[in-house]
């Protein structure tokens, strides 16, 4: 059940996907990360899913990652005195803590210490936009910009400040702690403002799990490089990000977003909307298939599917469309050319001159794959970052290892026994390439490693071997 593609899919499991056979479903269709979302259902919810998922796994041999994705911070208008109350460019409205009078009741004190004149306030998704004329520590008058119809308890975003708020509510943290405690593999946060956010979410993780940064906030953009290097990947929530940005800067983001990223050799996924339309019919418009196309032509590791595979008409499907889009993006041989032609350069350490090499060595000689023995995972990732020709099969002795790098471009996780020595290593090399349908026997593999073994950060040995005959 080894997928040919080397981009990744992560399929959002949700009410029409909960059962065993759906889920098997999408495996087979090409699902490698199941995501959570902790916005929708119950612990319980999420508990079922999450064994059926291990249980699976069990099954196949083939480890799966496990993504929680936390809600964040929800900030709503309270309940509109009078009703519905339709608002026309040019009105003033105010703004308080509290209804009152006409007051439209606001009920964040965090949002009224971070407003000051020329903030804008986004609601219902950005359908009424309005700008902060005057604001206080208790309430402020908003010019609108764009008019429509303001409704009880719709949600609201806030576009030129920083909120004095952390990226997690008590309803995150608890979450937080029940997924770690199922043993999810990555954890999702969202509301990303500052770095800092990442340190928190982290510090609380304690090692369990690793941890993905959803940019979907324009001041994340602004401090996008630093937090690209606090994270262990970063999500380019588009949804959000379209919402508070205008819409036509959001691929250009994207863009960045993507190099930064590469660039660090950290995990980038491009999610939300991307085959919208399938949540209803059966094929995706022809946008759609562009748009996954565009994020695998930039090298993305993995692209997600939300609503499509969670509460969808056709979860499978959906899945298997992608799967072919990225597919037929990686038999076009400009996609080759185009990632050879963005590869950031290695860094001047030990370790990404070896793997640096690795995908080098694909590019010169006849290699079928590329083997990486692993602890960490840090080996795995720094060849990941270069997108070489050869697949990468991961060997670690750690399970959890294994299935984080099911989210990684190009990788594939083994799991195998620690290794007692450099024989060794090649031995379970040659096996695993060989059992997996790599290579056979006679052909070029190039397998790098650190020594001594079992250290993470120490990546400084590169084989090239030929399958023997009787690998088995």
């Amino acid at each position: 059940m080894t997928r040919d593609c080397r981009a990744k899919i992560v399929a959002t499991i949700g009410p029409a996907s909960s059962d065993p056979a759906t889920i098997a479903a999408l495996v087979e269709a090409g699902a490698d990360v199941f995501r959570l979302n902790f916005s929708h259902g119950t612990h319980e919810d999420h508990r079922a899913r999450y064994d059926i998922i291990r249980a699976l796994e069990s099954t196949t041999g083939r480890p799966i990652g496990i993504l929680a994705d936390l809600q964040g911070p929800k900030l709503r208008v309270g309940q509109v005195p009078g009703g519905p109350r339709d608002l026309a460019s040019g009105d003033r409205v105010r703004f308080a803590l509290e209804a009152g009078d006409d007051a439209v009741p606001l009920p964040h004190p965090e949002v009224f210490a971070a407003l000051a004149a020329g903030v804008e306030l986004l609601i219902d998704d950005g359908k009424l936009r309005l700008v902060v004329e005057e604001a206080s520590p208790g309430g402020a008058v908003a010019r609108v910009e764009t008019g429509g119809r303001l409704l009880d308890r719709k949600g609201v975003s806030i576009v030129g400040a920083v909120l004095p708020v952390s990226a997690l509510t008590d309803k995150d943290r608890a979450d937080l702690a029940f997924a770690l405690g199922l043993g999810v593999d990555w954890i999702a946060l969202s509301f990303v403002q500052r770095p800092e956010d990442v340190d928190e979410v982290r510090a609380l993780a304690g090692g369990r799990a690793r941890i993905m940064a959803k940019l979907e906030k324009p001041s994340a953009i602004d401090h996008l490089e630093a937090i690209v290097e606090r994270a262990d990947a970063v999500m380019v929530a588009r949804g959000d990000l379209g919402v508070e940005m205008p819409a036509e800067l959001v691929p250009t983001i994207q863009r960045r977003i993507l190099r930064a990223a590469r660039a660090a050799g950290k995990p980038v996924v491009v999610a939300t909307q991307m085959l919208e339309s399938m949540t209803e019919t059966p094929t995706p418009t022809r946008a759609e298939a562009s748009d996954v196309a565009t994020a695998v032509y930039g090298g993305a590791d993995a692209v997600m599917l939300s609503a499509e595979s969670a509460s969808g008409k056709h979860p499978v499907a959906a899945v298997r469309m992608m799967d072919r889009i990225i597919a037929a993006v990686e038999a076009d041989p400009t996609y080759r050319q185009t990632l050879d032609a963005t590869n950031p350069a290695p860094q001047p350490t030990i370790a990404d001159t070896i793997c640096h090499a690795l995908g080098q060595a694909a590019a010169v000689l006849p290699v079928k794959a590329l083997v990486t023995y692993t602890d960490s995972g840090a080996t795995s990732m720094r060849t990941a970052r270069m997108r070489p020709a050869a697949p990468i099969l991961a060997l670690t002795p750690s399970l959890a290892g294994a299935r984080q790098l099911t989210l990684l471009w190009g990788t594939y996780p083994v799991v195998t026994e620690a290794a007692e020595g450099v024989a060794r290593i090649v031995d379970m090399a040659c096996a695993a390439v060989a059992g997996r349908g790599f290579a056979d026997a006679g052909d070029i593999i190039a397998i790098a490693a650190g020594m001594p073994f079992g250290i993470a950060g120490t990546t400084n040995l590169l084989r090239i071997e030929r399958l023997p005959a009787d690998t088995a």
